[in-house]
């Protein structure tokens, strides 16, 4: 059998355009063909938060007064005192939990003249602190601190005349 060089060629082209041929076909088709479905990733259930500690309780005003409702209210707040007088404090608090409020009542340079501890229920409250001196208090500038936890949460000044 003798070779044409004619048939080798046409024999090399016919080869190659079936290649081509199948070749396009394979990629139309997998053009074609919609991505494998992906496994889904196996979840996890979300942690559980725990559940919020109930709020603190707040103070949310200090009223001073020479006179105290029921309701453990100042009647009428004031900032300047007679020697003679009592002098209150009205504590309005709130919060889920209960405390202790502590009041620290100074004199002029830091002297201390009395601290109060108090324990407060939780939800709205009104604590009424005091102090009296029956010979009279000294003239000049006093310092209400109300604490809670520790911490100053609050502060008035005040004066006797």
């Amino acid at each position: 059998m003798t070779r044409n060089p004619l048939h080798a060629a046409l024999a090399a082209t016919l080869f190659a355009s079936l290649a081509m041929v199948g070749c396009k076909k394979n990629a139309d088709t997998t053009a074609d063909t919609p991505p494998p479905a992906s496994t889904p990733a196996p979840t996890t259930p979300a942690p559980v938060e725990p559940a919020p500690a109930p709020a603190a309780m707040a103070v949310t005003t200090v009223d001073l007064g020479n006179a105290v409702g029921a309701d453990n209210r100042v009647a009428a707040p004031m900032t300047s005192f007679a020697t003679t007088d009592t002098i209150h404090a009205s504590v309005a608090t709130d919060g889920a939990s209960a405390g202790n409020l502590t009041a620290k009542w100074t004199f002029q340079d830091g002297q201390v003249v009395d601290t109060q501890d108090k324990a407060v229920a939780a939800g709205p409250q009104v604590t009424d602190f005091s102090i009296s001196k029956p010979d009279g208090w000294p003239a000049g500038k006093y310092t209400l601190e109300i604490s809670s936890g520790g911490m100053v949460v609050q502060t008035r000044e005040f004066e006797v005349k």
